[in-house]
């Protein structure tokens, strides 16, 4: 990519790096009530709703993309594609939860997942998510990987645990709302070292042969 580094990090004028940071940890919070609301039997239409409703309730109420809540094979699903509909959570099962709230002029994006029940395989592939998304951001830190660079070493590490890594989700942009208007293009593709706070690493893996994956993204963010 020949784009600058000043031109694709371009915030706005009401850009506020606190309440990113404040964002940052309400969609945190806002992710693990999703997922405590979350029971076996559920259809995934109404988790979704309860969602909304929550983040309604935390006065986040326009997404700057959909609320994700997906259960068992539309954890494979990618971004902006259609769950299957009428999908319910089984008694040992896997979902994943994506959200990405505004709050005021703020934007904030996280997503993880989660497990029920007793299912190894499950909780494996939920578990290597988060490992991958630790060693990359590690690499960023400690070596100022670049975009490209950090999802190369994403899809080697993913390969090595046994699942294939989803580039079609492979980061992007956040600011004062809309990051769209500054940089709407993978991090994947970036060619220096991406700035904390105004950067989302995302890594989604899937198995090779079985309907089901598993989902982490967080801000890049200094220790």
């Amino acid at each position: 990519m020949n784009a600058s580094r000043s031109s694709l990090e371009q915030v706005g004028p009401v850009f506020n790096a606190e309440q990113m940071l404040v964002v940052r940890q309400n969609t945190r919070e806002v992710i693990r009530e999703i997922a405590g609301m979350v029971r076996p039997g559920m259809v995934e239409e109404d988790a979704v709703e309860g969602a909304k409703k929550l983040l309604a309730s935390r006065k986040m109420l326009r997404g700057w993309h959909p609320v994700y809540v997906r259960f068992g094979a539309n954890t494979t699903k990618t971004f902006g594609e259609a769950s299957e509909p009428g999908v319910v959570l089984g008694d040992n099962d896997i979902f994943l939860i994506d959200i990405g709230p505004v709050f005021e002029q703020w934007e904030g994006d996280g997503g993880d997942t989660f497990v029920v029940g007793h299912a190894p395989h499950y909780t494996k592939c939920a578990e290597d998510a988060r490992r991958i998304f630790a060693q990359a951001r590690r690499k960023w830190l400690d070596e100022g990987a670049t975009g490209k660079s950090l999802y190369d070493f994403a899809v080697a590490q993913a390969s090595q645990l046994g699942w294939r890594l989803n580039m079609d989700l492979s980061g992007h942009r956040l600011s004062d709302f809309p990051h769209a208007a500054y940089y709407d293009g993978p991090l994947a593709d970036i060619d220096f070292n991406p700035s904390p706070s105004v950067w989302v690493l995302e890594i989604h893996i899937r198995h090779p042969e079985l309907p089901f994956g598993a989902f982490f993204e967080d801000t890049l963010l200094r220790d």
